[in-house]
């Protein structure tokens, strides 16, 4: 029994990978707990495990009394001396327990508690593993599913892979191969410590051209930035040490090899692979692509920057539902709001409408302002005069005379907007829909929900003829609270809809003729029999037989 004892302990301890220090430890917690199961939890009692032997030895310690007042912690004198003829009162006499009384309970209760133990040190292992390999990549086997969650199989310990993090496009069956992101590793959870995977992160497409790019590895190129939208398209930004060698090039691959084993992995994930330029405009521009840029307006103030593309760029550089600048956004970290040309010259021509109204301020002085972020009366007149004073060629003297100007012309502009919006409410009123009848139409109208069409209405456009006939769409935009985006998606909206309402009724038009041509068939008419000859025009009508006529 000793020497299986001893066997059994370093058999455990090389299959767990624990240490037998480790074992010997929680075996003798173990029977430290059971012990006082059975003889009760005030005892003052010791266990030692004895390696030479290979047994765990059980020592209960009483303190020797002359009159006994804690039976389970003293012992009389006269009882001590016949263990040990030297004890005296005051000492703490130790006394062997025999381990076979201890119960089948209390057997069960060591039992529960090493194996606790036993876990509590494997677990604590696992981490001491794996809290270095955060950020790393790992492979592992699909075990299970739980509530969504993949449990993956890494070996040494069990990871899971969160719905959260689960790329949507993909699909995993038990026993499947997979390769995941170290997000985390969390000490303390319930079942020891939990291996956090990703397949949605950033990090696992920097990883996986670590991999496959060897310059990156030897640290001739750096990744600067990665962006990605799981499942659909990811950018990374790249950059290179030596002037010889091509970043994008490297990661690309020789026919596009590289970044293909980076895409197989990824299911098919799009990914544009940018160069990488100190210089934040040429970074935005690159991160962009395909779309070309014309001219970019920083502003280092809301970190923001105004991207000018050709028109036939503006839905490229948008990219599917906003795909494109978003990531771009994300990946060089600067807010950006991307226009057409023809949009901007919409706005550079209400701007100058509208700043040009203020006493004193001229062309030059217009164009400054509208780069500075002032596009009409209403900003100068919002503004800080600390703001208006950074404005070259504005002092603190000008400032306040231009807001006043300012503020007269937007009560003017607004006292325009007013009568306008009257004039185009009584018009609604008057049609044969009524304003009610026209918010409905609005409200057929894809994209148009009753948030939308409440926007539209309070900025004084009561029906779709008049979205459709407004042209100014930074003036739409803005009175509405819509936004210029928004706007332009309204108005091509209305602008569908009544088409194919046109289409509808003239269609409905050219049936009408047709129709009213055929007189309806009296009710119960027998129709004529086929190879009937119908009467001569201009026939006078045959006449009823009369009651009894034609009787046989």
């Amino acid at each position: 029994m000793q020497s299986n004892l001893n066997q059994t302990l370093e058999l455990v301890g090389k299959e767990k990978g624990i240490d037998k220090e480790i074992l010997i430890d929680a075996l003798e917690t173990a029977m430290l707990s059971a012990a006082k199961k059975k003889y009760g939890q005030e005892r003052d009692i010791e266990v030692h495990y004895n390696e030479e032997i290979g047994e765990i030895e059980i020592f209960e310690f009483k303190k020797v009394a002359d009159a006994i007042t804690e039976p389970g912690v003293q012992i009389s004198l006269e009882e001590a001396l016949k263990l040990d003829p030297e004890a005296q009162v005051g000492d703490s006499l130790g006394m062997k327990l025999d381990t076979s009384d201890l119960g089948r309970i209390a057997a069960q209760t060591a039992k529960q508690v090493l194996v606790q133990k036993v876990r509590e040190a494997d677990s604590a292992l696992v981490y001491e593993e794996y809290k270095d390999r955060k950020d790393e990549l790992v492979t592992g086997i699909v075990r299970r599913f739980e509530r969504g969650n993949l449990i993956v199989d890494l070996g040494r310990a069990e990871a899971v892979l969160p719905l959260r993090e689960q790329v949507p496009r993909e699909t995993y069956r038990p026993g499947d191969r997979i390769q995941a992101f170290v997000q985390d590793v969390l000490a303390e959870s319930k079942g020891g410590p939990q291996i956090i995977l990703s397949r949605a992160s950033a990090g696992l497409l920097i990883k996986l051209f670590e991999m496959e790019v060897p310059e990156i590895d030897e640290g001739i190129v750096t990744i600067e930035a990665a962006a990605r939208e799981p499942g659909a398209r990811s950018k990374i930004a790249v950059s290179s040490r030596d002037p010889d060698v091509d970043p994008v090039g490297a990661c690309v691959g020789m026919k596009g090899s590289r970044v293909q084993a980076v895409v197989q992995e990824l299911r098919g994930e799009k990914i544009d692979i940018v160069p990488f330029s100190p210089d934040q405009a040429t970074f935005v521009c690159n991160a962009l692509a395909p779309a070309e840029v014309s001219r970019v307006i920083i502003n280092e103030d809301t970190h923001g920057m105004e991207i000018i593309v050709p028109d036939d760029q503006l839905s490229l550089g948008i990219g599917r539902k906003g795909q494109n600048v978003r990531l771009a956004s994300q990946l060089t970290g600067w807010k950006l709001d991307i226009n057409s040309e023809s949009r901007v010259a919409e706005m550079w021509k209400n701007a100058m409408t509208s700043l040009g109204k203020i006493e004193g301020v001229g062309e030059l002085l217009i164009d400054t302002l509208y780069k500075y972020g002032f596009r009409s009366a209403r900003d100068v007149m919002m503004a800080e005069v600390e703001q208006l004073m950074e404005v070259p060629g504005i002092d603190d003297a000008m400032s306040q005379k231009m807001q006043r100007s300012a503020a007269r012309v937007v009560a003017e502009e607004e006292a325009t907007l007013r009568a306008e919006a009257a004039a185009r409410k009584a018009a609604a009123e008057a049609s044969p829909l009524g304003l009610e009848g026209e918010r409905q139409k609005l409200l057929e109208i894809r994209g148009i929900g009753d948030k939308t069409a409440d926007q539209i209405i309070a900025g004084g456009y009561f029906s779709t003829q008049q979205v459709q006939d407004e042209e100014n769409m930074v003036k739409l935009g803005e009175v509405t609270g819509l936004g210029i985006k928004k706007a332009r998606q309204v108005k091509q909206a209305v602008a569908t809809f009544l088409e194919e309402q046109a289409r509808a009724n003239l269609m409905a038009a050219q049936a009408a003729p047709a129709a009213e041509g055929v007189a309806p068939a009296a009710e119960g008419a027998v129709p004529p029999a086929d190879g009937a000859v119908p009467p001569a025009e201009g026939a006078a009508p045959a006449q009823d037989p009369g009651p009894g006529e034609g009787a046989a």
